[in-house]
């Protein structure tokens, strides 16, 4: 499972920013056909063109990778040797550990969306700025992480943030 989630981990954030901008997408179309004035439908028009090259060329996978780099959670339902299964993430910034116990903040850089308690089952693993660790004491307050959870695994990364 953890190998599973290395090798698929570009394609997860690419899942995550695809749900994301076909949001974006409907919610800019919807309000497109609500408005009245001639400018803000063009307005909303070069909205949509820009939001269509999400999905293809250069800038298109540059756009996405921006969009990945933002997301704080999701879940994401992935195609595996055995049907689907849906795998959950949590990303942002270490506020304590307590045993098990996880708090964290999800966030990006400059923003945070909530304060959140995970369980981390036992058998997880945890890689602590590249290095496979045995418990979650190893993380300390500050550190960047995200935490991918599936069906039978669990897997912490956690990194020093840069600056």
């Amino acid at each position: 499972m953890v190998s599973f989630l290395r090798r698929h981990l570009t394609l997860f954030a690419v899942s995550a920013c695809s749900i994301a901008v076909g949001i974006g997408i409907s919610s800019i179309t919807s309000a497109g056909a609500a408005s009245a004035s001639k400018a803000s439908r063009a307005s909303k028009a070069a909205h949509v063109r820009k939001a269509s090259r999400l999905g293809g060329g250069r800038s298109g996978m540059r756009e996405l990778g921006r969009l990945a780099g933002r997301a704080v959670e999701g879940d994401l339902v992935v195609s595996t040797a055995n049907g689907f299964e849906t795998v959950s993430f949590e990303r942002g910034v270490v506020g304590s550990v307590s045993g098990e116990q996880l708090t964290m903040s999800e966030q990006t850089k400059t923003a945070t969306y909530k304060t959140v308690t995970l369980t981390i089952p036992a058998g997880a693993l945890i890689r602590d700025d590249g290095s496979k660790v045995s418990s979650l004491a190893s993380l300390t307050q500050g550190q960047r992480v995200i935490v991918f959870t599936g069906v039978k695994r669990t897997l912490v990364v956690a990194r020093m943030a840069k600056g």
